[in-house]
């Protein structure tokens, strides 16, 4: 008896040891610049995690790099992958005011090629840590940085050849612009596009007309309609006083964040 009652003890505490290993994740910020713009992201890690392990670069909201952008990159951590969460403003360059966020994500998505270099540097900082292995890539985004996200998968830029999946949540475009169709053929990976089937911020017709793009372009690609989600469904934060359309939703949160590991799963496992 005494033996057995020895071993389970031994036998929890190994279990708690692991447990506690696993969620040793540590943050860093990291400053890097995009011509004369000072930029800062945060890097996720599981410090107890040996070996390179896939890489997974956030796109933050239209608010800037928060957070809540900070807080997807550790979550992504306690998965076992690496995260950074780029900055697409400047450093420090975050606010909670509607106006002045519209004006900051204006200024950045009225110059497409300046706002793809400036993801990609993000990526750049990603792929080039000791930490990640940089043929395993994925970028997802929320709100604005889902758009964002399509367009660095788009870009043919340094790096994105090796993004294995691409995941904008609640992007309000995910097609590629009149006349710029072509991008989508660099698209390497799979796309997995989280939208609430109750977004507004969508326009109609923008589902229609990526999927027709996706077949084009022969990209494998699935559309996950979160049924009364309406935009921003996953920060807690969205409690609807900003807009009534703009607004959490804990199912479609967990769900779309399933989804979105699965694949993972799937394409990191090649």
């Amino acid at each position: 008896m005494r033996n057995t009652l020895r071993t389970l003890a031994i036998a929890l505490l190994t279990m708690v040891t692991a447990t506690t290993t696993r969620a040793a994740v540590k943050t860093e910020r990291i400053e890097y610049k995009h011509g004369d713009v000072v930029l800062e992201g945060v890097l996720a890690y599981d410090d107890a995690a040996t070996g390179k392990r896939p890489g997974v670069l956030v796109c933050h909201e239209w608010w800037g790099n928060n957070e809540y952008s900070e807080s997807r990159a550790r979550r992504l951590a306690e998965l076992g992958y690496v995260a950074f969460a780029l900055d697409l403003y400047g450093k420090g360059k975050k606010t909670t005011a509607g106006d002045e966020a519209a004006a900051m994500a204006q200024g950045l998505m009225s110059d497409p090629a300046r706002m793809r270099e400036r993801a990609a540097l993000g990526l750049k900082q990603l792929a080039e840590n000791a930490r990640v292995d940089s043929t395993r890539l994925a970028v997802i985004g929320y709100c604005m940085g889902g758009t964002v996200a399509m367009e660095l998968a788009r870009s043919g830029l340094p790096n994105t050849q090796n993004l294995r999946a691409v995941v904008p949540f609640h992007a309000s475009a995910v097609a590629a612009k009149d006349g710029a169709e072509g991008d989508n053929k660099n698209i390497k990976g799979s796309v997995l596009v989280c939208h609430g089937a109750a977004d507004e911020f969508v326009k109609p017709g923008e589902l229609a007309k990526f999927e027709k793009q996706m077949s084009g372009a022969t990209v494998d690609y699935q559309v996950l309609s979160l049924g009364g989600a309406v935009h921003a469904f996953t920060n807690p934060k969205a409690d609807g006083s900003f807009s009534p359309m703009v607004k959490y939703d804990a199912k479609a949160d967990r769900r779309s964040w399933e989804a979105m590991k699965s694949l993972f799963v799937e394409v990191f496992s090649k």
